[in-house]
């Protein structure tokens, strides 16, 4: 995937079009075309090696194909390579990925994608079981998981739930879709939130957290899309390097012997 990264960032053109998304993310095609000068068929075929290259994701809005940028693969490059060598000389990758995880200024939208090697039923148990959610995330979700049902948000000895915070969408092993929770005085303590930021978010509508499973090969394409967020949103401000973490931490839990062994021991339980 670090080739595809290379050779993807390596033209001028599909930088501008990164540039473009970075100014204002979630562009369709023709805004894309009408802010820069390229045809709609070389900014097409310069979004495609970008989306292969896993730098942008795609999200369909009724009719329309949003365009968003992806960190995750510049995440990658500077976990594996930014702390090895000379931070001058990797300067161009810091630059780059603090421009990918900046907040937008005319799209709230927080659109991730990563590819974890396993299947999608597996990584569906890691989702959605509280045992696995438990160990990568420190919270668990209680819910019979069917749409419309409340769900509760318990971390630790906290438990998160109101009104409105129920399961949205549930396609299993494909989608499904939650309310992101209140912020309760609990969690405001338990997260050392001050006064006046625990006053802030809890006055916030609840948003929309949905996980989308994709197979792809040997991997499952993972896409988390965060929305709903009024603009200077400070849940937006605070989620997304939360996200960034969350996710990394998921896909190596995923990738790991003891996840493997853990799947294997619910399946003997079941059993």
């Amino acid at each position: 995937m670090a080739d595809e990264v290379f050779r993807a960032l390596a033209d001028p053109s599909r930088r501008k079009l990164l540039d473009s998304l970075n100014q204002r993310n979630g562009q369709t095609l023709s805004e894309l075309c009408a802010g820069l000068e390229m045809a709609r068929q070389s900014v097409s075929k310069h979004l495609a090696v970008l989306e292969s290259a896993n730098l942008v994701t795609t999200v369909r809005r009724g009719r329309e194909k949003l365009h968003h940028l992806n960190a995750e693969p510049i995440n990658a490059i500077a976990d594996r390579w930014i702390n090895r060598y000379d931070r001058r000389r990797a300067h161009l990758f810091a630059d780059l990925k603090t421009a990918l995880e900046t907040t937008p200024v005319s799209d709230n939208d927080f659109v991730y994608t990563t590819y974890i090697k396993t299947t999608p039923e597996r990584l569906w148990q890691a989702l959605t079981n509280p045992a696995f959610t438990q160990q990568y995330w420190g919270v668990q979700h209680q819910t019979d998981w069917k749409v419309g049902s409340p769900i509760d948000w318990v971390m630790g000895d906290v438990t998160m739930s109101g009104p409105g915070q129920e399961v949205l969408e549930y396609d299993p092993y494909r989608r499904f879709a939650i309310t992101w929770h209140h912020i309760t005085p609990d969690f405001a303590k338990a997260t050392e939130m001050s006064d006046e930021l625990a006053a802030r978010t809890s006055a916030e509508p609840l948003s929309r957290a949905s996980f989308e499973l994709e197979p792809d090969g040997d991997q499952v394409k993972l896409t988390v899309i965060h929305t709903g967020f009024e603009p200077g949103s400070e849940i937006r401000a605070m989620i997304g390097e939360g996200w960034t973490r969350l996710i990394s931490d998921l896909k190596t839990f995923v990738e790991s012997t003891e996840f493997s062994e853990a799947v294997a021991s619910e399946a003997e339980k079941v059993g």
